[in-house]
């Protein structure tokens, strides 16, 4: 149950076996991300991503631990890059371990959908015409919205 944030490219295998930790529970979920070669139709050689080392570390590792009160996890991880990096590297994972399946597939799209709105990290994408700032995006917002609208249920 840990964060990792890091420059170097996250090495999947390695933090799966991580997770499972030689005794895998019930349900294990993973969730990859990758940069993307294009982004709004227009093409992507790179992304650089900034953040703030205190404040990022602290905001996933409260979302790790809520994920794991919230959907009963044995175990969970979270990995974030900074840095700039190549179309198709890793730029998340995030790992979760539960008695059943719905539990670590929702507390892997929980994660996701609360990072990407709640973490500070900016991107910067770099293409053929030069660089610009990935803005947020409405539909993370909704996807973060739903988690809320839950919570208060």
């Amino acid at each position: 149950m840990s964060v990792a944030l890091q420059a170097e490219a996250i090495d999947v295998a390695a933090e799966y076996a991580r997770l499972e930790g030689g005794i895998p529970g019930a349900a294990v979920a993973t969730f990859t991300g990758y940069v993307r070669a294009s982004s709004d139709g227009h093409p992507v050689t790179g992304l650089e991503l900034e953040h703030y080392p205190e404040m990022a570390l602290k905001v996933l590792q409260e979302l790790g631990r809520e994920a794991e009160s919230r959907f009963q996890l044995g175990r969970w991880r979270i990995v974030h890059r900074f840095g700039l990096l190549a179309v198709a590297e890793t730029i998340v994972w995030v790992g979760a371990v539960a008695d059943h399946r719905g539990q670590a597939i929702s507390a892997c799209e929980y994660m996701m959908d609360t990072l990407k709105t709640d973490a500070p990290f900016w991107k910067r994408e770099q293409g053929p015409a030069g660089e610009q700032w990935v803005a947020s995006r409405a539909s993370d917002s909704e996807r973060r919205a739903r988690w809320q609208a839950r919570e208060a249920q």
